[in-house]
């Protein structure tokens, strides 16, 4: 082709390229909340930090009883617009001092301005979280307590989700950060907090829950009264409200806490609840009197997404469930252990609830304790009888079965026998830490003569988002004879204890899928389309195809289906729209379909996003819907500030012609730049009619 065809051909492919990278890149993106959470009945500011929230225009929460409006918009500027601002609030001083104008109309551009520049950093340790959204967030007396999720929308696109808790008691909330310097290569004490003293320790009565963030270097501490042989339970929420940030290792706020006596004695310690991130301390108070708790990252950093929840009160609390599920329709008591729990009751599942995984707490009068997964299943279940710990006392058990037992202590082995045949495909699979157990399996298989036949570790399962150390089990072999085989479960660290629950199937392959959705939010332009990945988690060898589709899309919204073929893992799907704009967002359900064993089964998609791990580790991390918006007159933000169309009549005074030989100071460019920045300001009250109209002169004159 010759070279004067095919260079334009190949200029619009690029700026094509460009322009869809630059959309794709326009969803909205939050980064934290604070406070992530506030008490029923409460009405109270909440402050959001993130990216590409222009015009943002709605607030959504997931559940009942949770409201909430946008109450004031800060974008990132940039160090021209904070001169131009500098520039108007010194003109506003000086009118003050000299009574001219319209002293109210004055005083109200002046705390604007003042405003804004206390929210201003030149160069923001994270530029992702640095624009700032204000909200107002009402919450029913009797809205249900316990975790949901929050969202931004603006006119491109809905954002992804936070944690957001609905609490039951008293909160006390610290004044929020202003956005964190970016520290440099030694000279970071230049970005530090700076804070008063009487920031640094808070006074609180129990029970409660304490918002905060935490600082570079920075320690919060609180203190409160207790009474000799009182049971407190001292719980923080933080990695579980922003699950991975993307550039800090190992990839989300790792906090810790600590408890002192008054003469500033350590008493108990805490970085981690088990396997959990998130720190919990049950301490009993040792006498009547002062103590005070700290809560610090473990390693020092800090910003303004370092943002945590901590409750702390004599509290029911759940340190374990046994067993850790049951049979559909035939579930039976489950037995909880813990702190404060005397009358308290174990909220169950329906009766008739499908299989699946379920989270339960106890109730104890008013309050509700902390949640814990329960498994139910379809299988033949039953429970480990000991002594089982070698193939010589091992438990029988018949195919298929679910095998609900614990290491009741360190070194400890559960043993099981089963029959069967030449050619057989048997699977042994451990749910033990998706469903919060410490336990880290190790299975084997064995003949009868003790022949190692298989081994696992860990298996990885890239359903469970959050966990970062696949620590279950699960192996699948055929059998090389008729005969009898034993399978052996163990903890890998040599642990053990009431806690160290696990659930052990041992069946017949039962091929089946999951799939999840990424991203969890989904923008179209009016009668456009837009994709999304939908990803295949095959179980127990099944390689079949899976149809993919929307169910009963909302009016308006299409989707041609889409085929995983044998072994594929991922497909986009495409999501067309027929309708011209929608007034607010839409939830949507896609789903797959696939043939096994002759019948077919239906799965619908979990809504997920993907996130990055200390810059190398990707994991879908699940969220409760798939919202899409369809972009159009309906769901355009609020109008901006317009001239009055007397003063619009009124063209700004111009500048000086400029001589014929003189060159323009400035390119066009960036005149352009300083028109755009002059009239964001405009738009934002940040500047009055006489500055606007004044610097435009200037910018006409420049050109």
């Amino acid at each position: 082709m010759n070279r004067a065809v095919w260079l334009p051909i190949l200029g619009l492919a690029v700026l094509l390229a460009i322009a869809a990278a630059a959309d794709a890149q326009q969803r909205p993106y939050i980064g934290y909340v604070y406070p992530a959470g506030g008490q029923q009945g409460a009405t109270f500011p909440v402050k959001l930090g993130g990216q590409g929230l222009d015009e943002v225009n709605q607030v959504l929460v997931t559940g009942e009883g949770v409201s909430a409006k946008i109450v004031e918009y800060l974008r990132k500027i940039g160090p021209q617009e904070v001169t131009l601002l500098r520039e108007q609030l010194n003109e506003l001083k000086r009118a003050l001092k000299q009574g001219k104008g319209d002293e109210l109309e004055t005083l109200g551009y002046v705390a604007r301005i003042e405003r804004r520049l206390s929210e201003y950093v030149n160069r923001p340790a994270c530029a992702s979280i640095s624009s700032l959204v204000f909200v107002e967030v009402t919450i029913a007396p009797d809205a249900e307590p316990g975790r949901r999720e929050l969202r931004l929308a603006t006119p491109r696109g809905v954002s992804n989700p936070l944690v957001f808790h609905v609490g039951q008691l008293p909160e006390v909330c610290r004044k929020p950060m202003t956005t964190c310097a970016l520290q440099v290569l030694g000279k970071e004490e230049l970005a530090l907090r700076k804070r008063p003293d009487e920031e640094i320790e808070q006074s609180i009565t129990p029970p409660c829950t304490v918002n905060g963030q935490v600082a570079s270097g920075e320690l919060n501490f609180y203190r409160f009264e207790a009474r000799k042989g009182q049971r407190l339970v001292i719980s923080a929420a933080a990695r579980e409200l922003i699950p991975y940030i993307a550039d800090a290792v190992p990839g989300w706020f790792q906090p810790v806490l600590a408890v002192y006596d008054s003469s500033g004695k350590e008493l108990a310690y805490n970085d981690d609840f088990r396997f959990n991130p998130d720190p919990t301390l049950l301490f009993e108070a040792p006498a009547d009197g002062e103590y005070i708790f700290s809560i610090s990252d473990a390693i020092y950093r800090g910003r303004e997404d370092f943002v945590y929840r901590v409750t702390i009160g004599q509290l029911p609390w759940i340190t374990s469930i046994f067993p850790l599920g049951g049979q559909a329709g035939a579930l039976k008591k489950v037995e909880m252990k813990g702190w404060n729990l005397q009358d308290a009751r174990l909220a169950m599942p329906p009766k008739d609830a499908p299989p699946g995984v379920y989270s339960v707490a106890a109730r104890k009068q008013r309050y509700v304790s902390n949640p814990v997964p329960l498994a139910i299943d379809d299988l033949p279940e039953s429970l480990d009888r000991e002594a089982n710990d070698d193939a010589a006392c091992a438990q029988r058990v018949t195919l298929p079965v679910i095998v609900n037992g614990r290491m009741d202590r360190a070194g400890d082995w559960d043993v099981f026998q089963f029959s069967g045949k030449a050619g057989d495909r048997v699977v042994a699979e451990v749910t033990a830490r998706r469903l919060d157990s410490p336990l880290d399996s190790m299975l084997k298989v064995t003949d009868a003569a003790g022949k190692l036949l298989a081994m696992n570790d860990d298996c990885e399962d890239v359903g469970s988002g959050l966990n970062t150390h696949h620590a279950d089990s699960y192996l699948m072999l055929r059998l090389p004879a008729d005969g009898t085989y034993f399978v052996h479960l163990g903890d890998a660290a040599r642990g053990g204890g009431e806690e160290y629950a696990y659930r052990l199937r041992i069946s017949p392959p039962r091929p089946d899928f999951a799939l999840r959705v990424v991203p969890s939010s989904v923008s179209l332009r009016g009668r456009s389309s837009a994709t999304v990945s939908v990803y295949a988690i095959r179980k127990d060898g099944f390689a079949g195809e899976i149809k993919l589709s929307l169910k009963n899309p909302p009016r308006g919204l299409f989707s041609s289906p889409v085929t995983l073929v044998s072994d594929q893992e991922v497909a986009k799907l495409s999501v067309r729209s027929g309708r011209p704009g929608a007034d607010g967002p839409m939830a949507l359900t896609v789903e797959g379909t696939a043939l096994v064993d002759g019948r077919q089964i239906a799965r619908v998609a979990v809504p997920a996003e993907d996130r990055m791990q200390a810059f190398l580790w990707r994991h879908l991390v699940p969220a409760e819907e798939l919202a899409a918006v369809v972009q159009g007159p309906l769901s355009q933000a609020p109008p901006k500030r317009v001239r009055p169309a007397s003063q619009a009549e009124t063209k700004p005074q111009a500048a000086p012609a400029r001589p014929a030989d003189d060159k323009p100071k400035f390119t066009k460019q960036q005149v352009a730049g300083r028109l755009r920045q002059i009239k964001f300001l405009y738009e934002e009250w940040l500047i009055t009619d006489e500055f606007n109209d004044r610097k435009l002169a200037e910018c006409e004159a420049a050109q």
